[in-house]
């Protein structure tokens, strides 16, 4: 079960100078992948952080848009955030759907030198993805756009 938010996730958000993030979002589910990287956006903004969007048609094309990115001769990233969301229906698709985008996004973190940041929701009902896109569990976009600040800021000081 999802808390109604992560409170503590707020504290300590690390300022960051010249960082430039990534958010690869899907088309598909549109009206909620747009409300989680308005979530993202805004967030980064409000700390100065530079950020480019890219959007793939659904969430098994994440892993490969990262990686096609870091392969590119494009400004360099300093983290990803994966935004999208799957939504149970009838057939067993969720669950190859959502192991196929979390294994991605994990072997992602283990080969590339910045982090991929977990923002897909995988949900039951769409009832479930509203509330965490401005609902009860606050904005999971937002936490994503968090995270990765966060973790930058330990990437840079592993690398000092």
């Amino acid at each position: 079960m999802a808390s109604k938010g992560n409170k503590t996730l707020h504290k300590g958000i690390p300022k960051l100078k010249d960082a430039f993030i990534i958010i690869v979002k899907t088309a598909w589910n549109s009206h909620i992948a747009d409300k989680l990287e308005e979530g993202a956006t805004t967030l980064l903004h409000q700390q100065n952080i530079e950020c480019k969007t890219l959007i793939v048609p659904g969430a098994v094309e994440i892993p490969f848009a990262i990686k096609a990115y870091t392969e590119s001769r494009l400004q360099k990233a300093d983290a990803f955030i994966a935004l999208g969301a799957i939504i149970r229906g009838d057939t067993p698709h969720f669950d190859y759907v959502c192991k196929s985008v979390t294994d991605g996004i994990l072997s992602l973190n283990m080969i590339l030198d910045v982090p991929s940041i977990f923002g897909v929701l995988t949900v039951n009902d769409e009832q479930q993805a509203l509330e965490r896109i401005g609902g009860i569990h606050g904005n999971k976009g937002e936490e994503a756009a968090i995270t990765a600040i966060k973790m930058i800021a330990l990437n840079r000081k592993l690398k000092k």
